[in-house]
């Protein structure tokens, strides 16, 4: 298999704080890694590293074929970034940001030039090619920060949390971008605090807490990982909950839980539907009487708090 990005043993330190502390990845061409983990974590520093802004202790990063600490220089010919915030000039047009950037890859006026509104065409910036990049809203802006990491088509791309702050239809044509890029075979590692972009978008999913690889797999494996599907029952208001939690318990694998002031309880089972009609028949049969009752597999949401302690703060 070949290996766009391979990130081996990076350790940082801050001061007498160990922001790293051994981290590996490894990014297959063409596929995406995102990159999760809770504040603190250290995924910005990782970032950090891979783009070649900062230097790790110790460690090596290889982009491309190529030796990040050793060859900064020719890495970054080979990475593009875009951040969390835009990273454009807001007195230039659109047009102008891309062109500048090309020229500073040293095209020719006239690549720039064919670079520049080929990326806007591409990104749904055409009709606002020529407004100052001022007056673009947050999504308009954060397309044309991609767009400005993508002038030289490099074949790696990080995308640090690139949908923060989007409304839902700003953060659909990011995601469709995103997934335009590595069907074009461009490998993409991404950072990101939505959990459900992580579940779209990811091939592969790392997890890394208080400088550590904690776990890693694709979204499928990792909700395996952390048990069965889950079994909730919403209870009419009023009732003894006791019966309730007895039948649950018996037909669960573990015990129920009950949520604070709510009348509904969830208990991890192993059979899914086939369990729910059993705990159903019993709870009638111990006259409990039900509301609502629904099964669902782990969500990434669920695989986060498990192996973090910690919800995803948005």
């Amino acid at each position: 298999m070949s290996f766009a990005v391979e990130v081996s043993g990076l350790v940082k330190h801050y001061g007498r704080v160990r922001v790293l502390d051994g981290v590996d990845l490894e990014i297959p061409a063409g596929t995406v890694l995102g990159l999760l983990g809770p504040n603190g974590a250290g995924k910005t520093t990782t970032v950090r590293i891979v783009t070649t802004l900062l230097r790790p202790d110790s460690g090596s990063v290889r982009v491309a074929g190529v030796d990040v600490l050793r060859d900064p220089g020719a890495a970054r010919e080979r990475i593009g970034l875009s951040g969390q915030y835009a990273a454009v000039d807001a007195n230039l047009t659109g047009y102008e940001n891309l062109h500048m950037v090309a020229r500073l890859y040293g095209m020719s006026q006239k690549r720039s030039a064919e670079r520049a509104s080929e990326l806007l065409g591409a990104l749904g910036l055409e009709y606002a090619a020529d407004r100052r990049a001022g007056t673009y809203s947050g999504g308009m802006a954060r397309r044309l920060d991609l767009a400005g990491a993508l002038v030289a088509r490099p074949p790696v791309v990080v995308l640090d949390e690139p949908t923060t702050g989007l409304d839902p239809r700003g953060r659909l044509d990011m995601w469709r971008i995103i997934g335009d890029l590595v069907k074009d075979g461009t490998t993409v590692l991404l950072t990101t605090q939505y959990l459900e972009e992580a579940d779209l978008l990811a091939d592969r999913i790392t997890v890394i807490d208080r400088g550590r690889v904690i776990a890693r797999g694709s979204a499928d494996e990792l909700k395996t990982s952390i048990g069965g599907e889950k079994l909730t029952v919403t209870l009419a208001p009023g009732q003894d909950v006791n019966p309730a939690l007895m039948v649950l318990a018996l037909v669960g694998l573990g015990e129920p839980a009950r949520a604070a002031g709510a009348e509904e309880i969830t208990v991890v089972v192993g059979e899914g539907t086939r369990t729910m009609v059993e705990a159903l028949r019993r709870l009638d049969d111990a006259g409990v009487q039900v509301l609502d009752a629904s099964v669902r597999r782990p969500s990434l949401d669920d695989v986060f708090l498990s192996l973090t302690g910690q919800e995803v703060s948005a």
